[in-house]
């Protein structure tokens, strides 16, 4: 498989998260063939930059995928659960970023560093998990492994790119208002975001809890196969472009250091320590924005609960967050490159 070259759709190629898999395939040299950038009818006859040359946007329909081997979803749900089947029957392996089938028990959500083992037994959709998800569970994995987490709580601190490219856009002309004596106004957001935080993302469950904590309870128990772990999740959205920030409360079973914490981190995939507080160095939106692996500092001892540490991690949302998951699990799937 690692000699072929795939045929590859782009569902949702004109968005950031979409613009961002395109870059990436041409970057790590995926050994793409056919580049068929798909989108929705608005943005058929947009081109896209691929390996030099411009490449036309078609409709995403389900005929596109005619000749596809690969298929990358990240167009929203209700576009993944109308094509996304469609192109598993006509032959792609489709790796989805939406919310569309996570929850599904026969389709494998995977972040390569933890559980790339699901993908053996994938029915030809697998689920890319939701950005603070993947986020967490890269620097979390290899701490459970070694001194296996009982409870953890995590708050978030997300940026407006967890939303799309037009909240991004948003933050940048409301904040301006606000700098030039203006009122910021809110659409993207239910509130303004400029010069403001705003403790919620997603709706709100009937348990207090937005759908958006609940999805990093949800998630971390299916990809790591353990859902005796205590979680808890407040999550907020601050006024930054790019890359997620988590503070993480977790409590071991077994005895744990920060040092041993730091040992354990410095040797995972996907993890950068950046753990120096006398030299001003601990994790920052600004240094990880635009990095694959996560930084993970701030390492100490909790003082309220028994054998337990905080830690403070930090993730470009658009890459290990979406992007970047997505393409190491095609590149594991079809290259057999571990994460």
């Amino acid at each position: 498989m690692a000699n072929r070259r795939l045929n590859v759709a782009v569902v949702g190629a004109t968005g950031a998260v979409g613009r961002e898999i395109l870059r990436l395939l041409e970057e790590r040299d995926f050994p793409v063939g056919e580049l068929r950038p798909l989108a929705s009818a608005r943005s058929a006859g947009k081109t896209v930059a691929f390996r030099g040359r411009a490449v036309t946007v078609r409709e995403a329909t389900p005929e596109a995928f005619d000749g596809i081997d690969l298929a990358l979803f990240s167009a929203g749900g209700s576009t993944s659960k109308a094509l996304a089947p469609e192109a598993v029957r006509r032959g792609a392996v489709v790796i989805d970023n939406s919310s569309a089938f996570r929850y599904e028990p026969d389709v494998p959500l995977v972040v390569p560093e933890v559980n790339a083992h699901a993908l053996a037994r994938h029915k030809g959709l697998i689920a890319n998990p939701n950005c603070t998800t993947a986020i967490l569970a890269v620097a979390l994995w290899p701490l459970h492994q070694a001194f296996r987490a009982k409870r953890v709580i995590v708050s978030t601190y997300q940026a407006a790119s967890g939303a799309g490219a037009a909240a991004m856009e948003e933050l940048l002309r409301e904040t301006g208002r606000v700098l030039h004596g203006e009122e910021a106004r809110g659409e993207v957001f239910p509130h303004p975001l400029a010069f403001n935080v705003i403790p919620q993302i997603d709706a709100f469950q009937d348990n207090g809890y937005t759908r958006e904590e609940m999805k990093v309870v949800w998630e971390t128990h299916k990809i790591f196969g353990d859902d005796s772990i205590r979680i808890s999740c407040t999550a907020v959205r601050v006024p930054t472009l790019r890359a997620h920030a988590e503070a993480v409360t977790v409590e071991f079973a077994r005895p744990v250091t920060p040092e041993a914490a730091r040992a354990v981190l410095a040797e995972a995939p996907g993890v950068e320590v950046v753990d120096d507080p006398a030299e001003r160095r601990y994790p920052m939106p600004l240094t990880a924005s635009g990095k694959g692996n996560v930084e993970v500092g701030r390492i100490r001892r909790n003082l309220a609960f028994d054998n337990a540490l905080d830690f403070f991690v930090v993730g470009d949302q658009l890459l290990k967050g979406a992007a970047l998951n997505a393409v190491q699990i095609a590149e594991h799937l079809f290259l057999r490159i571990d994460a």
